[in-house]
């Protein structure tokens, strides 16, 4: 099994799109059993608080669900949990070094480091945008799975 957590500031909007769009893209590729997906924040911020509207709207025009899902903040046991530990922006990198200080096996990488154009994904959040963070969020999502696929073969 290989376990995937993203990482965002809040874990309400870019972190739980890629979670629930990722488990969407590997439930298609029949690879459920072999890949688990969850998502946390860096901070304390919204601990507790459902996925943003915003999101949920975007992810429910691929009739993808986030039902049940509220915010969590990643903690020292998730290193030994999760094979990757990926954030959506650079800053999220250098708040999880807060939380993370060590990263002995290379577990932390932003998303669209798996992609062929790596970037920071902008926070919908601040730019309202949610249509720009899916297509962000599915270049790396795919380019993910392609790379999780070949680790498995």
């Amino acid at each position: 099994m290989i376990n995937v957590l993203f990482i965002c500031h809040g874990n309400i909007c870019r972190s739980p799109m890629a979670e629930f769009l990722m488990k969407s893209m590997v439930a298609q590729a029949g690879l459920s059993d072999k890949i688990h997906i969850a998502s946390a924040a860096t901070t304390t911020e919204e601990i507790g608080n459902p996925v943003h509207w915003g999101t949920v709207r975007k992810l429910a025009e691929y009739h993808i669900s986030t039902a049940g899902k509220t915010a969590r903040q990643v903690t020292k046991q998730d290193y030994a949990q999760y094979d990757y530990i990926i954030c959506m922006e650079k800053q999220n990198l250098r708040e999880i070094r807060r939380i993370l200080p060590n990263d002995p096996e290379g577990k932390i990488c932003c998303l669209l480091d798996f992609s062929s154009h790596p970037r920071d994904i902008a926070d919908p959040w601040y730019t309202g945008n949610f249509d720009v963070t899916y297509d962000d969020i599915l270049e790396g999502c795919t380019a993910l799975l392609a790379h999780l696929t070949e680790k498995l073969s």
